[in-house]
């Protein structure tokens, strides 16, 4: 059912070693100075002083660092509590991937001052990614490089990768990155003039333009092929705001480059613009996501109207419980969430765009000036601010996060509502953990064991989150779809809830799946429990999902979720 060409257990996500373009990679082994506790305070720059009390202040930093093998039992000391920042022997890393600057058309920011924002929010990697488009692919990828390579340098404890933001043929938009290397540049540059759907005039629903857009996707992994770049990752991002994503589209996304380096991973999980909801007068007034449209003349027919919308705060395909991303689960294929900021111009925030610039000649707007005022009308977060997407990686690297992301070792948090996740699904004397695949006798006893480490300090908004509720959602593997437009999944429910009544400190929970006679996935989602409702499949499927989001009355602050990617069983 395809399940061998994503990652499984601890052994899953090979590396992919090609001896050239290392000269922007970190060893996989090196921590950040900020999380090293063998560096003593009075080593670390003021940047990293900085990081590491952020990380003592959540609980983050200690002897957990170190704790944790892969290949040891699962005991107290091997295990690491959720809190620190290795479990399960993988060094979590939370990250955005979907960042705009005064490269894009419609961005404010220099590339140093959305990187200096996420590592003061806590992230360890940034993907700069500008908008797809004519101006973007003539100088714009060329000349948004120097500015990137220079907040390297500046901030060495953050990852920070260039991509572009693809505008996908025939669809919506989508994040593409590259490795970092010495054909960063050329491989995008080429990508972009030749694959993108606003420079080509591709933007159509026709069977030409998702041709093209599986075109691009194979040209990205021709380049990976050949050596020009280390590695390549495509997410689609907010993927039901105008409904375009068709379900044939994403599956033709996840299935192309065959057997081969697979680009596509997942989509956006939570879209950015998470502030865009706060009620006029204080904020924006629009919808979370600035999901306020309705169907388009490219839209794809069998989405319902309440797709157009997001449910606190998440993608209706990733918030419905027996919706479009449990059918893709149910193939037994891998199809990653995440989450991200979308940041172009920040809620509160004084800058306003500087008035030297003009974009169609220098490929950037003039540099951001004080504007004189706090601007209540706009829908964005700093990067890290709000939405974050933690990545299980073998050490503090760039091929470490994108081999992570590609093994789908993924969750996902708005508000910082929790502060740490750990996942395991044991039986046989095996285990596996997010994105992975437990491969066991038919009839073996399974059991899923969920460490959280609750959340240890106020977030941005001044609060620290509760956690109220943990969900467990379970859906039998039920092969490919004969429908490629298919988006229900039958048999995905809620199969227990936990109600959490500790407010700090670490939470185990275990679910007994008992002995496991047929392929199944398990899925994870937690609240604080403010907004909820009956899922669109009923209460027997989901008793209490979130609820659809009110456009111009959705504080995103009041309404908190978490989501985990999922973990197969699969008996033989």
């Amino acid at each position: 059912m395809g399940h061998g060409h994503h990652g499984h257990g601890h052994h899953g996500h090979g590396h992919h070693p090609h001896g050239h373009d290392h000269d922007d990679e970190h060893p996989a082994s090196e921590l950040p100075a900020a999380f090293d506790v063998s560096v003593p305070d009075e080593a670390l720059t003021p940047e990293q002083r900085s990081r590491r009390a952020l990380l003592r202040r959540a609980g983050l930093l200690g002897a957990g660092l170190t704790a944790g093998s892969v290949l040891a039992p699962r005991t107290a000391a091997a295990a690491a509590a959720p809190g620190s920042r290795r479990t399960n022997g993988f060094l979590w890393l939370a990250g955005d991937h979907h960042i705009h600057t005064q490269y894009s058309n419609d961005g404010k920011y220099r590339v140093v001052d959305q990187v200096r924002q996420g590592a003061r929010h806590g992230l360890d990697w940034l993907v700069i990614t500008d908008h797809g488009n004519a101006t973007h692919a003539r100088i714009g990828v060329e000349k948004v490089n120097p500015d990137i390579r220079e907040a390297r340098a500046a901030y060495q404890d953050t990852l920070v990768f260039q991509g572009l933001e693809w505008n996908i043929p025939g669809a919506e938009h989508g994040t593409v990155f590259v490795h970092p290397g010495r054909n960063e540049v050329a491989v995008l540059k080429r990508f972009e003039t030749d694959y993108d759907g606003g420079v080509k005039g591709a933007g159509d629903s026709t069977p030409a333009n998702e041709a093209l857009a599986v075109a691009g996707l194979d040209f990205l992994a021709d380049q990976v092929r050949r050596r020009q770049v280390k590695d390549v990752l495509m997410l689609a991002n907010h993927p039901s705001r105008k409904g375009i994503d068709s379900p044939h589209e994403i599956r033709a996304w996840r299935d192309a480059t065959g057997d081969g380096r697979r680009i596509a991973v997942g989509m956006e999980g939570a879209p950015g613009h998470q502030a865009a909801g706060i009620a006029r007068g204080l904020g924006m007034g629009r919808a979370r996501g600035l999901y306020d449209g309705s169907p388009g003349a490219n839209s794809f027919p069998g989405y319902p109207l309440e797709s157009y919308r997001t449910w606190g705060g998440f993608d209706w395909m990733t918030a419905t419980v027996g919706g479009l991303w449990d059918s893709l689960l149910a193939e037994g294929k891998p199809w990653w969430i995440t989450a991200n900021s979308d940041s172009h111009h920040v809620y509160t925030d004084t800058a306003v765009r500087g008035p030297d610039g003009d974009f169609t000649a220098d490929g950037k707007h003039g540099d951001p000036v004080y504007g004189g005022r706090i601007d209540l009308t706009e829908g964005d977060y700093w990067p890290g601010q709000y939405s974050r997407t933690h990545v299980g990686a073998d050490g503090f690297g760039y091929a470490a996060v994108m081999d992570g992301i590609r093994a789908g070792r993924v969750w996902v948090d708005h508000g910082q509502l929790i502060s740490g996740l750990d996942v395991r699904v044991a039986g046989g004397h095996r285990w596996a953990t997010l994105g992975g695949a437990l491969h066991v006798r038919r009839g073996t006893h399974v059991t899923l064991t969920v460490d959280l480490a609750l959340a240890g300090a106020p977030n941005w908004a001044g609060f620290v989150p509760r956690l109220s509720r943990v969900d467990v959602i379970q859906g039998d593997v039920t092969g490919p779809v004969a429908d490629r437009n298919a988006f229900t999944a039958p048999t995905a429910r809620v199969v227990t809830s936990y109600e959490v009544n500790k407010t700090s400190g670490s939470v185990r929970l275990t679910y007994d799946l008992g002995r496991i006679d047929r392929p199944v996935y398990l899925r994870l989602r937690g609240t604080d429990g403010h907004r909820s409702a009956v899922g669109a499949m009923g209460a027997a499927v989901d008793p209490a999902g979130p609820a659809i989001d009110v456009i111009g009355d959705a504080d995103p602050w009041r309404d908190l979720w978490f989501y985990s990617n999922p973990v197969w069983v699969l008996p033989s």
